[in-house]
């Protein structure tokens, strides 16, 4: 501020402009004006986090000065006092070994720590930097400034964060929190790029969609998780857990909500744990099974359409019943891959189908037996060879199970097929041929639905039923369907990588519970953080995490009493309601 006597005036600059009417510098606190400040340095860090582990600091409930002070260091002398650090500590580990005294877990975390930071940064997969994270509280009053203080403490404590108030030292900790960029405190903490990448606060923890179902309650931030599958990249979801983590009851809500929507819902339902949900909304529920009355034929041809015009649909149905056939048949050679072929298009030639033009309405397509009929007919040891591995189906015990006309519709809003009482050695055909003759329905009629295919590992066991529902899989979006893919068995459901092709056409995914065996490769291919891993190790019934494409939050499964009703999976809930 400057005074000129001659013009009898008074010049402020913006610095007096801004400049507080009183400041009162405290051992504990610094007061400007009216407000007083307290300010806290980070000293002590958790050993493992998870992107966005700052969010309860940067929500937290009352107003803070937050400040991040980032500096690159060279790698040539990080390395240097890493190699001397795991050298001192590594002989701490010698001397307490050798003089019979219990080693130090804390000395042994921090020398696997060492040791892995040590060579991620001689493969140049890391960097080093040094670290500084300050906060400041602003309050009222002092009784107001203590209470807030202590909150800030144990909210960051609960995330395993030590803080101390920069005693002394008030008016350098209220100067790091304001818009300076300077940082005369100047306390550090050593990070890599990957531990300092996740102390960014700008990841969102929202998951809430103007449309769509919802899921359940973000455990981020209690909000709800609401996502409308058909406004994604592609409709397509998978479902990952062990038995009795909560799949099941997860979703049978996606579909239950979904129906309200107006959305189609088909079933695959290896246990019969639909039928209740079937039977209270009044879907069809089919139970094919060697005794059933349902059939379903193999050599079914789509209603010829405006919309099947100039496709060749017999040439795909023949691809798909040698996928068939060979889960039927077992291991086929060339010579057998050939001849079976040539018995398939000569099977539809004796029904006058020769191309797909050539179906019409009402024409009797053939049978499992009238290919059984034309192997035979060839008098060739080959053919002899095959129509004998396929004779059990035509006359033997599972005579009448995949040899005959088709009697099924799908007319319903909520369709569910079940495979329960068949064989397990049956339940992929059945599967296989179920999804086939769903596939071969749909196609043409554009509608909103969903096929969810439970225990979906049942096919994945073998390349052609696998290879059949991952084309599926990437062909769904087309015709306005959504697969839902759901395995417990993750070891199986990954046959041959099938199991990632899914994975990777699917936008929506999630992981309830995982088993200590599947938690590498189920981290490694979603990317998972330690802290994540570690939820899905001990997640409780109903949780886990929900992935919709590039966004991923903590989910819990939430239902209403009488949703509750309709879908609990617990046998004893079961009994009782019955």
């Amino acid at each position: 501020m400057t005074t000129d006597p001659k013009k009898n005036t008074v010049d402020f600059s913006l610095a007096d402009a801004i400049a507080p009417l009183e400041i009162e510098v405290d051992f504990a606190h610094l007061r400007l004006n009216q407000t007083l400040y307290r300010t806290f340095f980070v000293s002590g860090y958790p050993r493992f986090v998870a992107p966005n582990w700052l969010e309860p600091l940067i929500s937290f409930e009352h107003s803070l000065n937050v400040s991040m002070f980032i500096y690159p260091t060279k790698s040539a002398g990080v390395l240097g006092e890493l190699k001397r650090k795991i050298a001192e500590m590594e002989a701490t580990i010698q001397t307490d070994s050798d003089r019979g005294r219990e080693i130090d877990p804390a000395v042994l975390a921090s020398l696997e720590d060492a040791q892995e930071l040590q060579a991620q940064m001689v493969r140049g997969a890391e960097r080093f930097f040094q670290f500084s994270l300050y906060v400041t509280v602003p309050a009222q009053n002092k009784e107001e400034l203590n209470n807030i203080s202590k909150l800030v403490e144990s909210t960051l404590g609960s995330i395993s964060i030590t803080t101390h108030p920069v005693t002394l030292q008030m008016t350098e900790g209220f100067s790091s929190t304001v818009p300076l960029g300077e940082n005369p405190l100047y306390l550090t903490h050593n990070m890599d790029t990957t531990s300092l990448a996740t102390t960014f606060p700008f990841t969102t923890s929202e998951l809430t969609s103007p449309e769509g179902v919802v899921y359940g309650i973000n455990e981020h931030n209690d909000s709800l998780i609401i996502y409308d599958r058909f406004a994604g990249e592609n409709a397509n979801s998978v479902i990952l857990a062990t038995s009795g983590s909560g799949k099941s009851y997860f979703i049978k809500l996606e579909a239950l909500r979904s129906l309200m929507l107006g959305t189609d819902v088909i079933i695959i339902d290896p246990e019969k744990e639909y039928a209740h949900l079937a039977e209270a909304v009044g879907g069809d529920y089919i139970n094919f099974s060697t005794s059933s009355p349902v059939k379903i034929n193999p050599f079914d041809l789509p209603s010829p359409t405006t919309e099947s015009q100039g496709e060749d649909e017999l040439g795909r149905k023949i691809l798909s019943l040698m996928g068939f056939l060979k889960l039927v048949l077992g291991d086929l050679n060339a010579n057998e891959t050939a001849m079976l072929d040539r018995a398939i298009n000569t099977t539809y030639r004796l029904k006058g189908i020769t191309k797909s033009a050539d179906y019409q309405q009402g024409m009797q397509l053939p049978l499992m037996e009238d290919l059984y009929k034309v192997l035979i007919g060839m008098e060739d040891a080959m053919s002899q060879s095959l129509a004998l591995r396929l004779e059990r189906f035509i006359k033997g015990s599972l005579a009448g199970i995949f040899s005959a006309q088709s009697n099924v519709q799908i007319n319903n809003q909520l369709t569910v097929f079940s495979v329960r009482d068949l064989p397990e050695s049956l339940r992929p055909l059945a599967m296989y041929l179920i999804l086939d003759y769903i596939w071969t329905k749909i196609r043409f009629e554009l509608k909103k639905r969903i096929l969810i295919v439970d225990e979906a590992w049942y096919m994945m066991k073998y390349p052609d039923s696998a290879a059949f529902l991952v084309e599926l899989v990437k062909r769904a979006r087309k015709y306005y369907l959504g697969v839902t893919t759901i395995s417990q068995d993750v070891e199986d459901f990954w046959g041959e990588n099938k199991g990632k092709e899914i994975i990777s056409n699917s936008a929506m995914q999630v992981l309830f519970k995982q088993a200590p065996v599947s938690i590498e490769r189920i981290g490694d291919t979603f990317n998972l953080s330690q802290g994540e891993r570690r939820l899905l190790l001990s997640a409780g019934v109903g949780r886990g995490i929900f992935f919709a494409g590039n966004v991923h939050v903590a989910m819990r499964v939430v239902a209403s009493e009488e949703e509750h009703k309709l879908i609990t999976t617990k046998p004893e809930e079961i009994i009782k309601a019955t």
